[in-house]
């Protein structure tokens, strides 16, 4: 018997959410961030203390190009970096994956399949190729996108134009931030607070929970308290726990974004 085609765009989506171990993770890119390689690092070692496997999609402005065999044989072209992470090079690749209607997320589908050992999916790329990816996804409720910033003005701004493109295209309205900043910087709960603020009184859209990642740190040690409460909340959201499943204590905001929150 021939197999079946599919009901509607978002099948890819819904057949690699149905896998119930795998996490989505959107990470948009920010090229105005320094040390980002670092901030991406520590995300990874939070979800390897969960015992969990991260592929980093890595997808952004200034990523390497996708390899030429991506298309032929995507399972080579993935790059073991150690026993919790993997790596694969995917500048232009969503493109290449694009259908009629401009949705590109038969990508992630490919991608599950030919990584079916990743347990999170962590997808790095600009706010405008992550629309294409998620927007008409049957499981957008389990996607809550990760903003990257640090506390100067340029990447902050690029993080709240990347949030207004992905609430008003893709209908991603609830989003999480890792801020790069020094452990002691004057400027980051105000950066917060600056971010929620917009984007309650703007978009109509909500700053989930930030947390703040020095820089100067080394990526391999523990992860702090916040980070592993942010990764933890991550998880379950792709498990499509709402918000009211939650523990109290695991969902307040803290810092800025908790006054905020409380308004």
């Amino acid at each position: 018997m021939s197999r079946s085609l599919p009901l509607d765009q978002a099948d890819g989506l819904r057949r690699l959410f149905a896998h119930a171990r795998v996490c989505v993770l959107p990470v948009v890119s920010n090229p105005n961030v320094a040390f980002g390689g670092v901030i991406l690092e520590r995300l990874c070692t939070a979800f390897a203390e969960h015992g969990k496997h991260t592929l980093v999609i890595d997808a952004a402005e200034r990523a390497p190009v996708h390899h030429e065999m991506a298309l032929l044989d995507l399972a080579e072209c993935i790059e073991p970096l150690s026993a919790q992470v993997s790596y694969l090079a995917a500048r232009g690749l969503p493109l290449r994956f694009v259908d009629s209607t401009g949705s590109t997320n038969n990508f992630l589908k490919a991608v599950g399949e030919a990584a079916p050992h990743a347990d999170v999916l962590l997808v790095h790329a600009s706010a405008s190729d992550l629309c294409r990816l998620f927007s008409r996804s049957a499981d957008i409720d389990r996607v809550r996108p990760l903003l990257l910033a640090d506390d100067r003005p340029t990447s902050v701004t690029h993080a709240y134009a990347a949030m207004k493109l992905l609430t008003q295209r893709a209908g991603l309205v609830v989003h999480d931030l890792l801020l790069g900043a020094a452990a002691h910087s004057p400027r980051s709960e105000r950066i917060a607070m600056q971010i929620a603020t917009c984007a309650d009184d703007f978009l109509g859209a909500v700053l989930r929970d930030w947390v703040q990642i020095d820089p100067a740190c080394d990526a391999t040690e523990a992860p702090t308290a916040d980070l592993r409460r942010l990764v933890r909340e991550q998880l379950r959201t792709a498990q499509g726990e709402s918000l009211h499943d939650l523990a109290p204590s695991a969902i307040t905001p803290h810092g800025a974004a908790r006054a905020w929150a409380h308004n």
